[in-house]
């Protein structure tokens, strides 16, 4: 039985994760803003296997609260192993280009509140020398593109944390797995049109969970988004700035 604590749990992407864990009979500790979502997801938990589930509703831009809940779960829990962060906003990008303080905003929920969370959740892995931390980052920080440089800007600023932290807690036993998925048909993209690239969360549920227990360092889901981005970021700077993306 795994020790597992969801940050975001009410997102589509962590629900659709946290069955996989609960088919397994692992124990779940659920963060969100939702109160009445989390306890309608524990109760699902329950029914599809989980040894235990509990949870807190916290405002994850609250940074002073993160060290309480975290000592919250690890209680709730009696240790962790697992921690997968999967919260964070989808900002409009033309607001934010018209005002800093959404600007701002953006880069404080996608970014500074993961960073506040993990520096705890790091040091407490790294002590008991094992564990993994899984972060749910995105395609978009591998370029940033007109069509969501600000959003893209958190994300790739996630993306060079977690590869410093990776490289500092190797030598712990303790696995930083970066997630980028793509575009992914969840409530926070319900505005935007879908096409042939667009996945299910449960696809990219799936893909996380193979992640987590081979230990990987990163991983694009579909895993298609490795070739596609590959090709983004191998396009000269020249040719790129012409280009509406």
């Amino acid at each position: 039985m795994r020790k597992i604590l969801i940050i975001g749990a009410t997102s589509a992407i962590a629900q659709a994760t946290a069955k996989l864990f609960a088919q397994k009979h692992d124990a779940l500790f659920l963060v969100g803003r939702d109160a009445g979502k989390l306890e309608a997801i524990a109760a699902d938990l329950k029914v599809q296997g989980a040894h235990k589930v509990d949870y807190t509703a916290l405002d994850l831009n609250e940074f002073a609260q993160h060290p309480s809940m975290i000592e919250q779960a690890d209680a709730s829990l009696e240790g962790l192993d697992i921690v997968l962060v999967a919260h964070g906003t989808l900002d409009d990008q033309k607001a934010c280009e018209q005002d800093y303080a959404k600007a701002e905003q953006a880069l404080h929920t996608n970014f500074l509140s993961v960073v506040s969370l993990l520096t705890p959740i790091a040091n407490r892995l790294e002590k008991q020398h094992y564990g993994c931390i899984a972060v749910i980052s995105s395609v978009a920080g591998d370029r940033g593109r007109q069509s969501n440089y600000v959003y893209g800007a958190a994300k790739g600023a996630l993306s060079i944390f977690l590869q410093g932290l990776r490289n500092r807690l190797h030598s712990a036993n303790v696995c930083v797995l970066t997630i980028k998925p793509g575009f992914v048909d969840t409530p926070m993209t319900a505005s935007l049109k879908k096409g042939a690239l667009w996945a299910k969360p449960e696809t990219i549920a799936r893909g996380i969970y193979r992640a987590i227990k081979k230990r990987k360092n990163s991983v694009y889901l579909p895993w298609f988004w490795w070739f596609i981005m590959a090709i983004i970021k191998n396009i000269p700077e020249p040719i790129f700035k012409r280009m509406k993306l």
